[in-house]
């Protein structure tokens, strides 16, 4: 299994309110600053092979273009993609501040994919969401990179959105197919603490959707994005054969991955790390040549298999249970049996002997379908 790496570009034009991810507003003197100390924490690195290189944030096109083809230039001589082959490379950006030759300069530095941030089509909710892309604007980004020879185009959209109706969620889902995307990230709103979010919810929960409405429009996602022909290989993922995120895909099948920058998680030999979230922590440690302050623990044993199996879980592949023993030395069958009997008696998991797998009804009771498998010791 390959290796990943995820760099964090924490900058951003503006702060979205439902947002808790390590980012500030975008100034060129502290974009200036982490840049370097970012090249800086590379050359840390020992040269290693890599399948994938993701570039996110905050925003990473908040940069200009022909910074980040340096940057992806650097990350490839450090994670060379192995056998010679072509990595999977991506990078996040918001539809407003794509500028014209931005993705002509992406796809000479080597990038593959193109996630881009839209989270819905619809202008009340673009305005409930904070966001400042027009409709129009995404359609133009994904002509550009069509025609700049982007391979992959992938659009994020957002679901229990504040005054959003299932019929408004159907016209963001078939926007984003009448472009011809070839992935699509659906994710429900999550309520999370000190953001502006948390405290229209303090005041006023009744704005938000509870969890019987928010499964009515996970569901209609997901029948309108099957129907369209998009596999649905991951609780929030759909994707065209040939077009599912490998960068993901590796952490769902619990593979190694490096973190660089501020708030970046790692996992390499059983233990996981995860950077400061605090800038100045960050940029004073590798001005001087100290280690990033970070925290961490090791995943051994059952800790690490019930990880295992909570994140295969959450792809259409499942527990593929003969690989799972010949990796972790456990029979799932008979560790895990109460959980399994409980669940597949219940139909929100099915098990032919060979795999284990969430039935559709089990995909929207996920989180508690594999929290389950990390109780066990």
């Amino acid at each position: 299994m390959s290796l990943g790496v995820y760099v964090h570009l924490p900058f951003c034009p503006y702060i979205c309110p439902y947002c808790d991810f390590a980012k500030w507003p975008m100034r060129r003197s502290a974009a200036s600053a982490y840049l370097a100390a970012l090249f800086a924490e590379i050359e840390r690195e020992p040269v290693a092979t890599a399948g994938t290189i993701f570039l996110g944030g905050g925003t990473p096109n908040a940069y200009d273009a022909e910074t980040i083809a340096g940057l992806v230039g650097r990350l490839r001589e450090r994670f060379p993609a192995p056998g010679g082959l072509e990595p999977e490379i991506s990078i996040e950006t918001n539809p407003e501040l794509v500028r014209p030759g931005d993705f002509d300069a992406y796809v000479a530095a080597g990038v593959t994919r193109l996630s881009i941030g839209v989270q819905s089509f619809v202008p009340g909710e673009i305005r409930t969401l904070g966001r400042k892309h027009t409709p129009e604007q995404v359609r133009a980004v994904v002509e550009q990179a069509r025609a700049a020879g982007i391979a992959s185009v992938s659009i994020d959209l957002m679901f229990a959105v504040p005054g959003q109706t299932a019929d408004s969620w159907r016209v963001s889902l078939e926007r984003a197919l009448a472009l011809g995307v070839d992935h699509i990230s659906t994710y429900g709103l999550t309520i999370e603490e000190h953001t502006p979010f948390d405290a229209w919810y303090a005041r006023e929960s009744s704005a938000f959707f509870d969890d019987t409405r928010e499964a009515e429009v996970y569901a209609i996602a997901i029948d309108t994005l099957e129907a369209a022909g998009f596999e649905h290989y991951e609780i929030s993922n759909f994707a065209r054969p040939g077009h599912a995120s490998l960068h993901n895909a590796n952490y769902w099948a619990n593979g190694e991955y490096v973190g660089l920058g501020v708030g970046a998680a790692s996992y390499r030999g059983g233990e996981r790390s995860v950077h400061t979230r605090d800038l100045q922590q960050y940029l004073e440690a590798i001005t001087s040549g100290q280690p990033i302050p970070s925290e961490s623990e090791s995943l051994k044993g059952y800790r690490r298999a019930g990880e295992a199996i909570m994140l295969a879980l959450r792809t259409s592949r499942g527990v593929d249970l003969r690989e799972f023993a010949d990796r972790y030395g456990i029979d799932v069958q008979e560790h895990y049996a109460p959980a399994i009997a409980e669940y597949c008696e219940a139909g929100l998991l099915e098990n032919d002997g060979r795999s284990l797998r969430l039935t559709k009804q089990g995909r929207f009771v996920a989180n508690d379908v594999c929290g389950a498998f990390l109780s066990f010791e």
